[in-house]
């Protein structure tokens, strides 16, 4: 067997962890070697009592090649913290998971470009609008949008992102290859269907529980280049990612809302610890220096044009103005403006409809 199959194995031991098999990989230095080790091995190792019979029972009982069979019929895969596939950001974070079980698209987890965005499970009309558009808009910009498949801002965040044909990636508090919550049932299997991912460091059949959803939460944060919430209250889950987010040096950012809403709070205490304050997705964009997609459209339907060309079809490009309105937007001396403008009739870019500019169709 390789070496990554005995992480597997570990994985699904009870009692040992990241951090334990970490202290182990510390002693034995492989993972096959610890797998094989001795009662009184792990005892020098350091393991508990309790921990070691456990790990020697499981041990006992488990048989490599019928669980992977299982996995394949379930189209379940899996990546170790060994494997090149593994995400680079996650193995940074402390106490990494030992590895991601996946349903769907595995090469998601190598996008240049991660932004999770979180929030509420009990969301406004207004949380629902932001995450909407800043999912759909971000999305469209190329990022893989990941988030946690709860009600509300999770959601949204996902069914916005498949809208915009975008990519995303759901991390569960449970095997993946049990939709939670039952109503998002839908979404589950429409994510898959759009070559998105379902990931989760808990085994196939494990239920969620209360402990497994901050483990989850440092998965989202651990995998993202940033972390976004657009609503939630003071006591929020997506508190705990954001926070992760800081502690692991990720771009947070946190979006306003109303200050007689209580689901304002989240965000509100988010910025006043650093993070950055954010009304569009354009914001997000600059900060990772990347070019909103109208921007990139207009230059490429406008290939060929002048600098000063160009600035005067982008702002004709919704609306017809007259020319002292071009020359208010624009800022330039009338005399160049009025030279672009009739060169640009010259060439049929635009015209002039009863006073007013507009570009030719």
């Amino acid at each position: 067997m390789e070496e990554r199959d005995y992480y597997l194995g570990f994985s699904l031991v009870s009692g040992i962890g990241p951090k334990t098999l970490g202290s182990l990989l510390k002693h034995f230095k492989t993972a096959k070697k610890a797998w094989n080790a001795s009662l009184k091995e792990l005892r020098d190792a350091g393991l508990g009592e309790l921990t070691t019979q456990k790990f020697l029972k499981s041990k006992s009982e488990f048989n490599f090649a019928e669980f992977k069979r299982k996995l394949k019929l379930q189209k379940i895969d899996y990546i170790t913290i060994v494997d090149k596939e593994y995400p680079p950001l996650l193995k940074q974070i402390p106490n990494p998971p030992i590895l991601l079980f996946i349903k769907g698209n595995k090469l998601l987890l190598r996008s240049s470009q991660i932004l999770a965005i979180v929030g509420t499970r009990k969301m406004t009309n207004y949380g629902a609008e932001v995450t909407e558009k800043f999912a759909f808009e971000l999305a469209s910009a190329g990022f893989t949008i990941v988030s946690g498949m709860a009600l509300g801002v999770d959601g949204q965040a996902h069914s916005a992102t498949l809208e915009a044909r975008g990519k995303t990636i759901a991390v569960l508090g449970n095997g993946v290859d049990l939709p939670f919550p039952a109503s998002n049932q839908n979404l589950y299997h429409r994510i898959l269907e759009k070559r998105g991912a379902i990931i989760s460091e808990f085994p196939p059949g494990e239920p969620p529980n209360k402990g497994t959803f901050p483990s989850r939460n440092r998965i989202i944060a651990g995998i993202s280049q940033g972390v976004l919430v657009t609503e939630g209250a003071e006591d929020s889950g997506s508190l705990i990612t954001a926070n992760l987010g800081l502690e692991y040096g990720r771009k947070v950012f946190a979006v306003p809302g109303p200050i007689t809403s209580s689901l304002s709070a989240a965000p509100l205490k988010l910025i006043e610890k650093g993070a950055k304050l954010v009304v569009s997705p354009d914001d997000i964009l600059k900060e990772f220096r990347i070019q909103s997609p109208e921007l990139r459209i207009s230059e490429q339907k406008f290939k060929g044009l002048t600098k000063e060309e160009l600035k005067i079809a982008q702002i004709l490009e919704n609306e017809s103005l007259s020319f002292d309105e071009i020359v208010r937007k624009l800022g330039s001396k009338s005399s160049q403006i009025a030279t672009t403008l009739s060169i640009m009739e010259i060439k049929g870019i635009l015209k002039n409809s009863g006073g007013n500019y507009l570009l030719s169709s």
